[in-house]
């Protein structure tokens, strides 16, 4: 990833985990901030191409993400972060941080479970929610813990999740790119 981008990027994600711990909330104001500066970094980097990416990019984490928030399994900050991360990293890059997200998150859930003894209780939720999508119905309308907005289940800052992917995947390419510029 080019460094412009990628400084961004890290500065937006590693503001909105500090947020999402202090408060539980993701501003807006970072969100838009965070989607223009894409927008605004990758149209001067790479014009009309600059464009169609960072308008790929958001609009893939809103085409994944608003569902998750439909269900009520995300807030409505981590869809925007997610939206602006893609403005920022494009829509490849952009699929490479979900996956590292999804993967991380679900490490941080499983300690949590442990730490909180909870298994039995979260797989008893598993079961409702996966029956409750099999039927096409909301699993929060069944069980409050389901929904993010609750308070009632456990719930992890998903903006440190997230911060936490897109660093990784950021270290990860820059050592790629570093090692090309080493075989060359």
């Amino acid at each position: 990833m080019i460094a412009a981008p990628a400084i961004l990027l890290a500065a937006l994600v590693i503001a909105a985990a500090g947020f999402d711990l202090r408060t539980r909330r993701i501003p807006n104001w970072l969100c838009a901030a965070g989607l223009l500066s894409g927008f605004a970094c990758q149209i001067a980097l790479f014009q009309w191409a600059g464009a169609r990416e960072a308008t790929l990019g958001a609009a893939l984490a809103l085409l994944i993400y608003l569902p998750l928030f439909a269900l009520r399994a995300v807030g409505g900050g981590d869809v925007k972060l997610m939206a602006a991360v893609g403005s920022l990293a494009g829509p490849r890059s952009w699929i490479a941080i979900f996956l590292i997200t999804a993967i991380v998150g679900g490490a941080m859930a499983l300690v949590l479970i442990a730490f909180k003894r909870r298994t039995t209780r979260t797989l008893r939720n598993v079961g409702i929610l996966l029956t409750e999508l099999v039927h096409l119905r909301a699993p929060h309308r069944v069980e409050q813990e389901l929904d993010v907005s609750s308070g009632q289940g456990l719930r992890l800052p998903h903006g440190c999740t997230i911060a936490a992917a897109t660093l990784l995947y950021l270290a990860y390419s820059s050592s790629i790119s570093l090692g090309s510029v080493a075989f060359r």
